[in-house]
C-alpha cells in the first residue's frame, strides 16, 4: 500500500474503478485526511472519493486555474 500512497498526489491522473463512473478519467484536486481525495473529471462534478476506488496513472497535470481549464488539460 505504501507505493500506492506515493502515487496519490495533487495533479495525478487516475481512473475510477467502481460505481457508475467506473473507467472515467479523473484528476486529484486535493488530498484529504485518511483515505479520501477530491477529484474532478469530464462529466463529473467535484466530489470526494476513496483512494481505493482509483487507479493512478503515471500522468500528472497542472491543477491551477478554473475547473473548466483543468478538465481541458485532462482531456488534452
Amino acid at each position: 500500500m505504501g507505493e500506492f500512497m506515493a502515487a496519490v498526489e495533487v495533479g495525478r491522473v487516475c481512473y475510477k474503478t467502481t460505481g457508475r463512473n467506473a473507467t472515467k478519467k479523473v484528476v486529484i484536486l486535493e488530498t484529504g485526511n485518511g483515505n479520501t481525495v477530491t477529484i474532478i473529471g469530464k462529466g463529473l462534478k467535484k466530489q470526494k472519493c476513496n483512494i481505493r476506488h482509483l487507479f493512478p496513472t503515471r500522468e500528472k497535470i497542472d491543477t491551477s486555474g478554473k475547473e473548466e481549464e483543468i478538465i481541458k488539460r485532462l482531456e488534452g
